[in-house]
């Protein structure tokens, strides 16, 4: 039975284990899951995944949801090269230090800008200063303290960490948002990330996000007045 991977790429993290897989030819069947037509809400799906989110990976009887683990799963069922998650204590240690931070800092802030506008929310100015202000001071920390002077974030090559990084600092790019056009820095390091990725399987995974506000003016009315008191929640 072949591995099954449910995804949508609107979403962020089914992005980094889409990448993730295509780039080390691990074979799977692309399982998508509509999320702007609610498909993750049926029951069938949730039957797969209790909490009704992608991505998700079904490995013959097991299944693994959160993308983080599904990434080391991968990557240690599959022997990736050793640079995706390395097996030096102290190197595996940075991957793992901004792993951890990225989910109540960089994805939530960068998330925030695309989801807003892409939505047409009316949000009022101060709170819209305000969520550039926190992306603006995010990525502040993202450069001064995980990248530094250095190629990646674990070091001299890209790993789990730098491929999590990207997909989200990707996300303002579908606002309108070029955070790398003032930051030679990560722009830099977005280009190095694009190059070791590939830049066809790069643009392919994130071309979504360029198109996000066509792509949400197809979702039914009735699932827009689903996702809208969410995203308000989630966000403001």
């Amino acid at each position: 039975m072949p591995l099954e991977i449910y995804l949508d790429l609107v979403s962020e993290p089914c992005r980094s284990v889409y990448i993730f897989a295509k780039k080390n030819n691990i074979p799977f069947e692309f399982k998508k899951i509509l999320l702007f037509k609610g498909e993750q809400y049926r029951e069938e799906f949730g039957k797969v995944n209790y909490f009704k989110k992608v991505p998700v990976i079904k490995d013959g009887d097991f299944t693994v949801s959160e993308s983080i683990a599904i990434l080391i799963y991968l990557a240690e069922k599959y022997g990736t090269p050793d640079h995706w998650y390395p097996a030096d204590l102290q190197t595996r240690a940075r991957v793992d230090e901004y792993l951890s931070w990225q989910h109540s800092g960089m994805r939530k802030h960068a998330a925030k800008i695309l989801w807003l506008k892409a939505f047409g929310i009316d949000v009022p100015k101060e709170k819209m200063d305000s969520a550039m202000e926190d992306l603006e001071e995010t990525l502040t920390a993202f450069e001064e303290k995980f990248l530094q002077d250095k190629p990646f974030i674990a070091g001299q090559k890209i790993s789990l960490a730098d491929l999590v990084a990207i997909v989200e600092i990707m996300q303002p790019l579908g606002a309108g948002v070029n955070v790398f056009e003032v930051r030679p820095k990560l722009r830099a390091w977005k280009d190095r990330v694009r190059a070791e990725i590939g830049p066809a399987l790069f643009d392919e995974a994130h071309q979504i996000i360029f198109n996000i506000k066509e792509v949400a003016k197809t979702i039914d009315p009735s699932a827009k007045e689903i996702f809208k008191p969410k995203i308000i929640k989630l966000f403001l």
